[in-house]
């Protein structure tokens, strides 16, 4: 038997146990349903748990007995001291709280000890045993209510915990105003439980609403805490969020590790803010903070996915000035990067002398490698290496077959592509809507139409999910042959999507240049509350400013606001835009200061977006004001900057201010900047 023994650090009891990352509540159905209510008064405290006519739980599988009235079990020789805690076995005591059928039983286990003859940090510790949300309710009401303990914020951390991962929010949000009605202030783990439940949960908005409270109440938060919010934002795509939370995060005096400024490069590389993504790597080193591995793959993945293979060039030889040794992602996104360069020599011999590295190729290696011989044309090569796979027992994927379907379609021998598509099945390996869209390109390209437009048919009665690739390789594959009546059809087909998600046609709709298809799609989707992707808001707004709807594009900017989303740069760009352009001046004004305050970084072009707003309401004291600024911040391209305001200046027939500016830049010398 396992006696319980206080010490020093007992006190400190975390907001999570570390013996579990997840949590499953027991089945313990209500005999009569128990709901927790809260005043109207503020601050807002929860019912009592205790009610003489209502069970909180009632466990099926335990026989209703009465507890006894005194708890010999648990009871050992006192020795002099002020509690009982020394006595008391709490793996016992804890296994006879959770025996318990409802309050009754509870009240009678615990009854001995209602003099307080445990210490609070003896009752914490017991309640943070108790996984299930009611009887840890339970048993603060007793420790509150009955026992007459001090109120403990540590007890209802323990409490909070348990009520958040049940996901009972309104719950959550009444032991809070419980808390602040019975005088306890809530610490840094109250809020931080707080934070990564909602923020976990997707109520991100919730999240920084807690985030704001703590601030107000001037509790400190750390650097675990910020670095949660920021991965958060950026699984859900929310990368303007996660950049204002690392900037507030510096705000706070709080300095970032590498983890966090590793997730900030991607953020950035998301966000298309390439000069400041860059810029950290300074940054890093400023602060004693060593970029490693990780940060320059990081930094390449961005460079690579945006189609700047120069500047990822660049990253990697930098890399070798400064020794950084290279991992298998790096030497991955390298090969790419030559492929994508035509040096396809390079990327060969950094596939092959991987090895000597002491790094072994994977999948995607080879992967890469095969794209990259089929972009040079060296088809013989890609078979050879195709065919070695198979011999040396290399694992291949769906995307290794998808990539030979497309070299044999490129080198025209399109039954061997067709022929691999057996092969694959064969070997277990179910091909995607890639696969099937790269077939039916071939047989676009070969005139074989007839094959194409039948497998298409096939795969959307057979129930296979239709992505946006697949739906657009058939659409195209019809305009380029003139059939351009099936192409509308399929593309009027999406007004009401049955075999595919709305979001999926939407975004079909919108880059086919579809209106009010799109319009129609979309509207439907958001008020059924069916828009998740913050990309799906983008995709409209991107849509309805090429088509110059620019009432339309304000409309989707509110609708993304409303739905708790932050716009990316480029999008904030287009909202000031359209603002302009239905001259909304304050409105612009007010989107720009919001988003700000908010700490978003906004590239040069949204910077040069207001100021082009200024100017054409001719508030030139404004333009002046921030022209001043843009000059001081050293991030910002001062020739543009520059052109741009003397631009300004000679369209309102301004011409001495417009020389005033060009006379200044020649005297910076910023031409040869």
């Amino acid at each position: 038997m396992c006696t319980f023994s206080l010490s020093a650090t007992s006190m400190q009891v975390p907001p999570y146990p570390a013996s579990s990352s997840t949590f499953t509540c027991p089945s313990l159905p209500f005999t009569t349903p128990h709901s927790y209510t809260f005043t109207s008064t503020v601050p807002k405290p929860r019912l009592p748990v205790f009610s003489a006519t209502k069970d909180i739980w009632r466990n099926p599988k335990t026989t209703p007995s009465s507890p006894p009235s005194h708890p010999p079990r648990h009871r050992r020789k006192l020795q002099g001291t002020a509690f009982l805690d020394h006595t008391i076995d709490m793996d016992d005591l804890a296994a006879s709280i959770r025996a318990t059928q409802n309050d009754h039983d509870l009240n009678s286990l615990l009854s001995p000890y209602k003099s307080r003859s445990l210490s609070i940090r003896f009752m914490v510790s017991l309640l943070s045993r108790e996984p299930d949300w009611r009887r840890s309710l339970a048993i603060l009401d007793w420790i509150n209510d009955v026992a007459l303990y001090t109120p403990s914020v540590f007890a209802y951390n323990v409490v909070l915990r348990n009520v958040l991962r049940a996901g009972q929010w309104d719950l959550a949000h009444g032991l809070f105003d419980e808390m602040r009605h019975r005088a306890l202030s809530p610490d840094r783990y109250t809020y931080s439980t707080l934070i990564t439940a909602f923020g976990k949960a997707g109520m991100f908005d919730a999240a920084l609403s807690w985030l704001q409270k703590m601030e107000q109440d001037r509790v400190s938060g750390d650097l675990v805490l910020y670095s949660n919010l920021i991965e958060l934002s950026r699984k859900l795509c929310d990368y303007t969020k996660a950049i204002a939370i690392f900037s507030r995060l510096k705000r706070m005096g709080i300095v970032p590790d590498l983890v966090a400024f590793n997730s900030m490069i991607n953020v950035f590389g998301k966000a298309k803010l390439f000069r400041e993504a860059r810029g950290l790597l300074k940054e890093m080193r400023a602060v004693g903070v060593a970029p490693d591995t990780v940060s320059y793959s990081t930094l390449l993945t961005m460079y690579v996915e945006n189609e700047k293979f120069l500047e990822a060039l660049g990253v990697f030889r930098e890399m070798s000035e400064v020794k950084c040794g290279l991992d298998l992602t790096t030497c991955n996104v390298m090969i790419d990067v030559y492929g994508q360069l035509d040096m396809a020599k390079e990327a060969d011999r950094l596939f092959w002398s991987m090895r000597k590295m002491g790094i072994e190729p994977n999948v995607v290696s080879y992967n890469t490698l095969l794209r990259v011989y089929g972009d040079a044309e060296l088809f013989g090569e890609a078979i050879h290496l195709f065919r070695m796979m198979q011999r040396m027992d290399v694992e291949q994927n769906v995307v290794t077959y998808n990539t030979m379907i497309r070299i044999y379609g490129k080198s025209l021998e399109h039954e061997k592509a067709t022929n691999l598509v057996q092969e694959m099945q064969k070997r277990g390996i179910q091909p995607n809507a890639i696969t099937y869209s790269t077939i039916i390109s071939i047989w676009g390209r070969a005139g074989k139409l007839d094959r194409a437009a039948m497998l298409f048919q096939k795969l959307r009665s057979s129930g296979v999910e239709i992505d946006q690739v697949l739906y657009q390789t058939m659409i195209v594959s019809y305009e380029r042959v003139g059939l351009v009546a099936h192409a509308k059809r399929l593309l009027h087909e999406l007004k009401r999507p049955d075999n595919i998600p709305r979001e999926t046609a939407i975004t079909i709709l919108a880059r086919a240049g579809r209106v009010e298809e799109a319009t129609w799609v979309f509207r439907q989707a958001f008020e059924a509350g069916e828009v998740k992707d913050i990309s799906v808001f983008g995709c409209m707004i991107e849509l309805y400013s090429r088509n110059r709807k620019y009432a339309n594009c304000i409309e989707v900017f509110e609708n993304m606001r409303v739905a708790g989303y932050f716009p990316a740069s480029h999008v904030i760009g287009l909202v000031l835009n359209a603002y302009g352009k239905l001259r909304e001046f304050e409105k612009a004004d007010a989107v720009y200061r919001e988003m700000q305050e908010e700490g978003c970084v906004f590239s040069d072009e949204i910077h040069f977006q207001k100021l082009s707003l200024y100017g054409a309401r001719k508030d030139f004291k404004m333009v002046e004001a921030m022209f001043e600024r843009l000059v001081c911040d050293p991030n910002i391209n001062k020739k543009e900057l520059h052109l741009l305001v003397a631009g300004i200046y000679e369209r309102s027939n301004r011409l001495n201010d417009s020389y005033r500016i060009m006379n200044r830049m020649n005297e910076s010398r910023v031409l040869k900047s």
